[in-house]
């Protein structure tokens, strides 16, 4: 801890002093850390093998003359640089955004005159005044303050404003939050009243700045499906170099020409080089960024989507996520009768309440910025006439603010007729005071105020009196106030939230509240949203005591935590990973923007939210709507889905195009594929998993299960024993086709039209097949996919073309193939696909028979 300064002095420093300081201690602001170029960033992205690769297989299709396709591929490769990149360089803004946040417009004191300066150029010893509305530019301890009141929320996510009194002296500068501390913080706004301060931290030695050191110490991280999409394509992409030099090899022993080995080796290589693997995985996460900004939520970091889809713990910060960030007035309680307000309804104040709510909103400020005083204005237009709630005739002429020693505020009002009204409201013990209530009394009233805190709400008294004289005594405590009752407001939660909440559950999602509010407060709030164990809560004083381990056990049976400092949100996100789940974190302040970063999926409220949090998150909630987040997870999901069935389509049709460039060399046959051939069916391939995988919508129970174990792998042993079964058969099919058209001297241009119409038609029953896990190709067919379908009909257009239009047939080497033959390669395709069909037939049994209930 810092210790304040000895000085007592308002007049600040001067001009001369200030720039001196400038220059020996620098600017307000985060120090930058050296931004990464566009050109560096874009040079680490081209370092991937997934890149290398899609570079070595455009530059193949030019040294064969393919511009065409080669021009596609390099299309394809500038498309995924940019968007890599432009998601990288937003990154890199995270910091930029938090130093400007750190740095309003000061008004300071130089010289023994104000001025108003950048906040930046704010040094320590600086006087920087503070009046209702301002943003504080630098920590500071306050020397004068008269009324002043701080919304630190942004620091410490607690949504009521605390008071803050000047300095005595003797207390040493602690974290943000205390009531009744002389000291305010870089960041936080000031809702009533006024002081000055002297800087004693600025920059990075604010509380502000150890925030933004912790955000960048946590490091970014591949996901999973990155990293094992890349393993993959280097490991295919090693598989594939050493088929085509031995194809090469043997061709050159068997056949004779280099030149041919060559061009079999490279059609070879073409139809095993999996290029479509990385376009695929980028493709399908920035569309469905596009679906649900329709929803909106922005996604800042596309890889988040998929991740979302997995996420088994869901931590959400009460203030502004799961409830408004504002006060509402909730219950009133007055002569012996309690009534709650509910502000859904449009209902009356009965007439008994009407001076209470009147009272409350004459020991408020007239525009007030504190949320509280906000609330009593907004009730009283919903239920107070004009007259009564604007009061003209009375005029303020006196305020007695709080203090440390009485923790009431009275305003004085002079009618017309030079009556005098003293208008107060306080904590309701300090109003029993005043009031000089009786034991009796006060142990009601004591009851009443336990009654409403319990649900979670702040409770202020409220009394009146009556004044005649002249002159105005020093001390509020000489009047003779009457008790009118109690008033009890609250931060009102989100009226989607409940819903959602549910949805969550239904989907195996666990919901943690992490909260700097009071425990009951937190726990009202956990009842009405329906969280689980909502009586069990664990406080930040609990969680500084325990070791990383007795955490890591806690959480498991704990989803409420109340009186959490930043540096503890950090750690809860860190120890829930430690404990294998996939952590989504949603919250809006500065204070949230570490553990935001470090969590799985960081989830930022868009319109409450600061920069900074919005900076640091992955996806950002527009409409700050929390049920945006289940349409989220479900889309998530959806992507995860479509992305694992079109990797095993291609894992799977990737098998029978080698296979068949392979075969004929080693039987002597008449080569099948050309490049012209592999590039036909790219042109298949391409859009089928970049269009029509992911417009594939949802399945029915994709909500109603579990998330996925976050260690499963995309490409598992069970996904890579399946495709690869489906290749082999279409493989075998393919090859016994070529051999029974070529014993049947059918011509080698004709056998080569029907065993590549086979190998068209098989990649349409492949994508078929894959589409869904469960749902046979008939259901499939049923299904409303408009993609899906032009995909289809433009393959068949295609093929028909080839088979049948002379000018295409000598291009590809084709004859015009009879009926006869066209049936045996429908019959060859059905073959290979019947058996997975099946296998889909028992397993969606199977699971149709484990959801029916026990008997």
């Amino acid at each position: 801890m810092t210790s304040a300064p000895k000085t007592k002095s308002h007049c600040g420093i001067t001009q001369a002093q200030a720039a001196a300081r400038l220059q020996l201690e620098g600017h307000n602001e985060l120090p930058a850390a050296k931004p990464r170029t566009i050109r560096k960033i874009a040079f680490d992205v081209l370092r991937e093998p997934m890149f290398i690769l899609l570079v070595a297989g455009a530059t193949t299709y030019l040294i064969l003359g393919d511009v065409a396709e080669a021009l596609v591929l390099m299309l394809s490769i500038l498309v995924i640089l940019a968007i890599t990149t432009y998601q990288e360089r937003k990154t890199e803004r995270t910091l930029e955004a938090l130093r400007d946040l750190a740095s309003p417009r000061a008004l300071v004191i130089r010289d023994g005159t104000r001025r108003r300066i950048p906040g930046r150029e704010v040094v320590c010893g600086d006087a920087i005044v503070i009046e209702e509305g301002d943003r504080v530019a630098a920590d500071a301890v306050l020397r004068s303050a008269s009324d002043l009141r701080v919304d630190e929320s942004l620091l410490t996510g607690e949504s009521v404003p605390v008071n803050k009194i000047a300095w005595d002296g003797v207390r040493q500068i602690t974290q943000p939050g205390g009531e009744d501390l002389p000291f305010v913080f870089s960041g936080t706004l000031a809702v009533q009243g006024q002081g000055i301060g002297e800087v004693v931290a600025t920059g990075i030695h604010s509380q502000i700045g150890q925030i933004g050191k912790a955000l960048a110490g946590v490091p970014q991280q591949s996901t999973n499906l990155q990293k094992e999409t890349q393993r993959v394509v280097r490991d295919l992409a090693i598989v594939g170099l050493l088929l085509c030099v031995s194809v090469v090899l043997l061709y050159r022993f068997m056949r004779g020409p280099w030149l041919d080995g060559i061009l079999a080796g490279i059609t070879l290589a073409m139809a095993i080089l999996p290029e479509e693997f990385p376009v695929v995985l980028t493709v399908f996460l920035a569309l469905g960024a596009w679906r649900i900004s329709r929803k909106g939520v922005l996604t800042r970091r596309a890889t988040a989507i998929e991740t979302l889809g997995a996420a088994t713990v869901l931590c959400v910060d009460k203030t502004g996520t799961l409830t408004m960030n504002r006060m509402t007035l909730r219950s009133m309680f007055t002569a012996g009768e309690t009534l709650d307000i509910d502000i859904q309804q449009d209902t009356e104040l009965p007439a008994k309440f009407h001076e209470l709510l009147h009272i409350s909103i004459l020991a408020s400020e007239a525009t007030p910025f504190d949320p509280m005083e906000q609330a009593f204005h907004q009730a009283g237009h919903r239920f107070l006439d004009t007259h009564r709630r604007t009061d003209h005739a009375l005029h303020l002429v006196r305020e007695y603010p709080l203090t440390p020693e009485l923790l009431v505020h009275a305003h004085g009002w002079r009618s017309a007729g030079g009556h005098h009204l003293i208008a107060a409201k306080g904590a309701p013990e300090a109003i029993a005071e005043v009031c000089r209530l009786t034991l009796p009394q006060q142990h009601e009233i004591r009851q009443h105020v336990n009654q409403m805190a319990e649900r979670g709400l702040r409770v202020l008294g409220v009394a009146k009196a009556h004044f005649v004289a002249d002159l105005w005594p020093s001390d509020q405590r000489a009047f003779v106030y009457e008790f009118l009752g109690l008033v009890a407001l609250a931060d009102p939660v989100r009226p989607t939230v409940g819903q959602a909440i549910k949805e969550c559950y239904q989907a195996g999602i666990r919901v943690i509240m992490i909260t700097g509010d009071y425990p009951g407060t937190a726990r009202a709030i956990g009842h009405e949203i329906g969280l689980h164990l909502p009586q069990a809560v664990l406080t930040g004083n609990e969680i500084a005591t325990l070791s990383d381990n007795e955490l890591g056990e806690r959480l498991k049976s704990i989803n409420i935590f109340a009186r959490v400092v930043p540096e503890q949100k950090l750690r809860l996100v860190k120890a829930l990973k430690t404990n294998g789940e996939v952590v989504a974190m949603t919250g809006d302040g500065v204070n949230d923007a570490p553990a935001l970063k470090a969590a799985d999926i960081g989830i930022a409220m868009g319109q409450r939210g600061t920069d900074v949090a919005r900076e640091a998150a992955s996806l950002v909630l527009l409409e700050d709507d929390f049920a945006s987040i289940v349409a989220t997870v479900r889309m998530g999901r959806r992507i995860y889905d479509n992305i694992r069935n079109a990797m095993s389509y291609l894992l799977a049709v990737h098998v029978p195009m080698a296979g068949m460039s392979l075969v004929p060399l080693l039987f002597g046959w008449p080569l099948i594929f050309f490049p012209v051939h592999v590039v036909f069916l790219e042109f298949v391939i391409d859009p089928a998993c970049s269009i029509a995988f992911e417009a594939e919508p949802d399945e029915e129970n994709v909500m109603r299960r579990p998330p996925r174990n976050p260690t499963e792998r995309l490409f598992s042993v069970t996904a890579v024993a399946l495709a690869t079964l489906q290749g082999l058969s279409m493989f075998l099919a393919l090859w016994l086709l070529y051999a029974a058209t070529l014993k049947i001297n059918v011509g080698e241009n004709e056998a080569r039209a029907v065993v590549f119409a086979a190998v068209v038609l098989g990649n349409i029953g492949l994508i078929l097949a894959n589409l869904s896990k469960t749902e046979s190709i008939f259901t499939i067919l049923g299904v409303p996919n408009i993609a899906l379908r032009w995909v289809i009909g433009g393959t068949l257009c295609a093929l028909s073309a080839a088979l049948f239009v002379p000018s295409v047939q000598n291009l590809f080497r084709f004859s015009s193939p009879s009926p006869t033959a066209l049936l045996m390669a429908c019959a060859a395709v059905a073959m290979a696909l019947a058996w997975y069909e099946i296998y889909k037939l028992w397993l969606r049994r199977g699971l149709e028979k484990s959801a029916q209930p026990a008997k």
